[in-house]
């Protein structure tokens, strides 16, 4: 009806001042988390199917017959078991960085302009984390929204792009790639205290991710794993899911959740990493738990409270001519 309304921040495009602790703790231990899991991952044997997203921590991979991938029918849903790495512990979550996310949309034209970074390290910078390779503007005047439109965001200022120059080096100290070959194989004698402090700081992400979301928007496609943080999703058409040509490969953009920013990534609970491996026959009595917590755990860390009945630590696995009796 034409009435501005107040917008309080950070919907206005001011910084939330009690979320700025709040996303460094986050960014620091989103690199504490990264470390521990390229040092755990040197004694930790994980394996990745190379034909579908499944993952297992123990020496060798399991028995379970449940492959989606390409020619899974020549191999009965047997997995094809190869090594695997931090990317297939944290799933990479990227996001278009953006220097003023009330600015100008991302249009598919102008998508190479933009650099993609960890979707967790983007939204600790549009939540105050100053990063000198990725700046983003900070206003001290709150923009004007007149219904769905912004009628004053302060001006459109050039966006500097200091990542392009900058040391590699420095950049990777938040990414996944190729972790494992940055740090060094840690003693056996502190892996029990890097498995613990790797938990923590997996417990911090999660808890300040949530807390930041309830805040700073993140949008998800509902088709497909795209994530986009800001107040509303990009223009690019890269959306291959489920009839996709009948949207012309745009995003359909909807709220994230925690999950969709952050996957926890289950994979099943093994009680005796070096025993044998698990049978499909049992599956049924067998557990889940996040990557990130059955890496940890078989490293020496404390199982937390809240992921123990998801373990299904309280149920006895039979043998497989016991189980056979089992109504």
């Amino acid at each position: 009806m034409g009435i501005e309304k107040p917008l309080e921040p950070p919907k206005n495009g001011l910084l939330v001042p009690d979320l700025i602790p709040v996303a460094y703790e986050v960014f620091g231990a989103w690199k504490l988390l990264i470390k521990g899991l390229a040092q755990l991952l040197h004694v930790i044997p994980v394996h990745g199917c190379s034909e579908c997203t499944e993952v297992h921590v123990a020496q060798t991979g399991h028995h379970i017959r449940d492959c989606s991938g390409t020619n899974g029918r020549q191999r009965r849903s047997s997995h094809a078991w190869v090594k695997g790495s931090v990317n297939d512990i944290l799933v990479p979550i990227e996001s278009y960085h953006l220097f003023d996310p009330f600015g100008r949309r991302i249009k598919h034209d102008t998508r190479f302009e933009y650099d993609r970074i960890p979707a967790v390290v983007e939204l600790c910078v549009q939540a105050g984390v100053d990063i000198p390779e990725y700046p983003s503007r900070r206003r001290t005047n709150p923009i004007r929204i007149l219904g769905r439109r912004v009628i004053d965001r302060g001006g459109n200022l050039e966006e500097p792009k200091p990542w392009r120059f900058a040391d590699p080096s420095s950049l990777n100290d938040f990414d996944t790639y190729r972790a494992s070959e940055r740090f060094p194989l840690p003693s056996l004698s502190d892996l029990p205290k890097i498995a613990q402090e790797t938990m923590s700081a997996y417990e911090t992400v999660k808890k300040g991710v949530k807390k930041l979301m309830r805040k700073y928007t993140v949008k998800a496609c509902g088709y497909c794993t795209e994530v986009h943080v800001g107040p509303w999703g990009h223009n690019a058409k890269l959306c291959g899911a489920f009839k996709h040509q009948w949207r012309d490969g745009k995003h359909g953009w909807q709220d994230a959740t925690v999950d969709e920013v952050f996957p926890p990534n289950y994979v099943w609970h093994v009680r005796d990493p070096r025993g044998p491996p698990l049978a499909s026959a049992l599956r049924r009595y067998y557990g889940k738990a996040p990557a990130v917590v059955e890496v940890c755990m078989q490293a020496g860390a404390q199982i937390p409270e809240d992921y123990k009945p998801m373990m299904r630590l309280d149920i006895i696995i039979p043998d497989t001519e016991e189980a056979r009796m089992i109504a």
